[in-house]
Formats: C-alpha cells, structure tokens, sequence
C-alpha cells in the first residue's frame, strides 16, 4: 500500500468533518463555533493539495473527493449555519438559504472541469463565500436588528449564489515573488486585510465581545470582492 497517497485524502477527510460538526453545532445555536471549524476546514482544504502535490500522489479519487469535503465544509455548512440564524425571525423562508449549498456544488463541478481556473477564478470561490456568511452569523443581533435586516440578509444569500457561478475573474493571492509591481492587487489586499482584522480584534477586546474578531472573515471577503471588482476592467485590458 502506497501510505503517501493515504496522507492527502487524509487531510481532505478532516476537512470533511470539520463541515458535518459545524453543521451540527449550527443547529445548536452554536454559531461561533461552528464557523470556528468551517475556518479549520478551510486550513485543511489549503493543504490537502499542497500535500498532494509534494508527495508526488496527485490522482483523480483525490479530486473527487475534495470537491465532494468542499460541499460539505463550504456549502452545506454556512448554509445550515444562516438558515438557523434566521428562522427566528424569518420562519420556514429560511430554507431557501440552502440554495447556497447548490450553488456551491454547481460551481465545484464546474471547477473541475474548466481549464481556464488553472491561475486564477472564475465566480467567486466557496470558500470565501463561507468565510463571509460564517462572520456575519457569528455577529448576534437576534430581535434588535431592525426588521428589514434579515430580508436584506436573505436577499445577499442570492446574490452570493449568483456570483459562485458567474463569469467574473477573481484573482489568486497566489505571489510568485515579491516585486511589488507584479503582485501590487495581492499586496494592496493583504494589507487591507491586516487593517480589518486589525479593527475587528480591537472592538472585540473594547466590548468584550470575542465573536466579533470573526467578523474580520467577512470583511476580508467583501474586501476582496470590492477590489477586485474596481480593478477588473484593468485586469483585462
């Protein structure tokens, strides 16, 4: 038995369960928390290709079924995580949340099967839309939020689907070296990002507040969507 091989699908299979117990947590209320493993999740989707690719065991088993762990961590997960979130206050609408979880898959297939994702994305990667809505659930509002803010919430979980499939470049952060003129968009939002969380962590420490600091996961996401948006035309040109 080839035990390197085992390793990557290894890793791929934390990520896996890393979903199913955020996914339970999220129906315990527990939403904090269970973001706190959909970023786990997201630790170990970095590397399980990583591992792969150094172990020399890359194989078609290990695609498959990364796609399938991503679903579960970056699909299934937020979704039961906001529809939980906002059936208090929404009702059985909630569900249509779940929608994200199909999107997500859709765009997944679509992933292992377009040759142009080879350097960059195209739509928005599902584990940025993960790590968004996981921020915003672990940011408690319940009944003093004003009562539009669950519909417009709602209303942004379609938009997300919309933007996992479309056909809107996104850049990789990938750096190959550190020339700041070939890598100013990555530089410009790492820098972005340590702003952000650097915000989040101190309103988290002034009220006390350690959810907040998750925030920061949505911040960086919409960040990233902004600039990339304003830089898109100059990408292409």
């Amino acid at each position: 038995m080839n035990y390197k091989r085992i390793i990557p699908d290894a890793i791929t299979c934390c990520n896996l369960l890393c979903g199913c117990m955020a996914t339970f947590l999220a129906t315990q209320g527990a939403f904090a928390w269970a973001f706190c493993l959909i970023l786990l999740g997201a630790f170990f989707d970095f590397f399980d290709g990583m591992s792969a690719r150094a172990l020399g065991v890359m194989n078609k088993v290990g695609v498959e079924l990364d796609s399938l762990a991503d679903d579960i961590t970056f699909g299934l997960a937020p979704s039961m995580l906001l529809c939980c979130y906002l059936r208090p206050l929404i009702g059985w609408l909630s569900v249509l949340v779940f929608l994200m979880a199909a999107f997500a898959a859709l765009r997944l297939a679509t992933f292992n099967v377009d040759e142009r994702q080879t350097t960059s994305f195209i739509g928005l990667a599902t584990p940025a839309n993960a790590i968004f809505w996981g921020g915003i659930c672990s940011m408690p509002y319940a009944l003093t939020a004003p009562f539009w803010m669950p519909w417009a919430i709602l209303g942004m979980s379609f938009v997300s689907c919309y933007l996992m499939v479309s056909n809107i470049p996104f850049f990789s952060l990938k750096i190959h070296n550190f020339n700041w003129k070939d890598n100013s968009l990555q530089y410009s939002f790492l820098i972005g990002c340590v702003v952000i969380i650097g915000f989040c962590i101190f309103r988290a420490v002034q009220y006390e507040m350690w959810q907040f600091s998750l925030f920061a996961g949505t911040g960086c996401v919409l960040w990233y969507v902004v600039i990339n948006l304003l830089t898109l035309k100059h990408r292409q040109s």
